[in-house]
């Protein structure tokens, strides 16, 4: 469709060229951390192996600093990556996080004050950020973008980009909904003025050949979200699908399609085990996956490889984990991964 619409992930033809890449530098680590995934670290279940040591490279810190609200499950997964990776390299791996971009800024500049070894960090919202992140850049600290703004991560300094392209994920999603004969898609941002959610519901626009509103809410307070959903619900019967732009939007979109007595279908980016159990239920169409555990794995490699080994992946272009579709032929396999805390 279109040429973007993309595979289920248990298949061949989801995996990227770019995020094959990142997984073969991953199985390359084994060489660089003479011989540690033999001799300690954790698997993907987080058990513990061998010895449990790291790598036998020196003691490296790094920072995440994210623009998850507090309660968004998507950023807990991309946390247990980051911590994986950490384990294995033998990093000190500290996580902030906040919704509003000065306060992103203020955290990013806590963990140059600490003088870390490499930072990632968000740019949902990227002019609030920017002059930290190239502060960070100018004092010798290396930096990944994960997940938001990557069109801005070359420019800010950043050694790469980590994540999906949101327009081309929004596109496979037009497309979707169009092989579904939606007609009137309803995009519900739960973070205004976050770039790359407004960037997903623009890439649905320009895909969908039908008409495509969005409409802002809260995502931090489920009960406002869920009554703004339904009163839209409730005032446009023509409304026939939903789309939300982050797992826990799913889960409060499903109660107040029920509420307000809409037939409407839902989609979602992202998962979680919510989201997997809705799949199954069929309260849910499909999901896009962009593999958050990986943004946080490969952010976190990707800085150890630099150090110990001056390697830098993309090659000026964005490293992606997505966009992926999922639908319920996928649920057995997702129950397994989301149950502990991989998907």
């Amino acid at each position: 469709m279109n040429g973007v619409r993309t595979a289920s992930p248990f298949t061949a033809r989801s995996v990227t060229l770019r995020t094959a890449a990142a997984l073969l530098a991953s199985a390359a680590l084994v060489a660089l951390a003479g011989g540690c995934s033999a001799a300690g670290g954790q698997d993907a279940e987080g058990k513990s192996g061998g010895s449990g040591k790291g790598a036998a490279t020196p003691r490296m810190t790094i920072g995440m600093v994210s623009h998850s609200g507090d309660g968004d499950t998507f950023w807990d997964i991309v946390q247990n990556g980051a911590e994986q990776a950490a384990a294995k390299d033998n990093v000190k791996f500290l996580y902030a996080h906040d919704k509003e971009g000065a306060q992103q800024a203020e955290l990013i500049q806590s963990y140059i004050d600490q003088k870390v070894d490499g930072l990632i960090v968000t740019l949902a919202k990227p002019q609030a950020v920017k002059a930290a992140v190239r502060k960070a850049v100018a004092q010798g600290i290396p930096v990944i973008t994960i997940n938001s703004g990557g069109e801005f991560s070359q420019a800010y300094g950043a050694l790469t980009h980590i994540g999906q392209d949101e327009s081309v994920a929004g596109r496979a999603v037009g497309d979707e909904l169009n092989a579904r004969h939606a007609k009137k898609t309803l995009c519900v941002i739960h973070e205004q003025g976050n770039v790359s959610l407004e960037d997903r519901c623009a890439g649905v626009r320009k895909a969908f050949h039908g008409t495509v509103e969005n409409l802002n809410v809260d995502g931090t307070n489920a009960p406002s979200s869920q009554s703004s959903v339904e009163a839209k619900l409730q005032s446009d019967k023509s409304i026939d699908a939903i789309v939300t732009l982050g797992a826990p939007m799913a889960a409060i979109s499903v109660k107040a399609k029920q509420e307000a007595g809409s037939s409407a279908q839902i989609a979602t980016f992202d998962l979680n085990s919510a989201v997997v159990g809705l799949l199954k239920a069929k309260d849910i169409t499909f999901a896009v996956d962009q593999q958050p555990y990986l943004q946080g794995y490969e952010a976190v490699d990707l800085l150890w490889l630099h150090k110990a080994n001056a390697d830098v992946l993309g090659g000026g272009k964005p490293v992606l984990t997505g966009p992926a579709l999922v639908t319920q032929q996928d649920v057995p396999k997702l129950t397994e991964y989301t149950g502990r805390g991989t998907r």
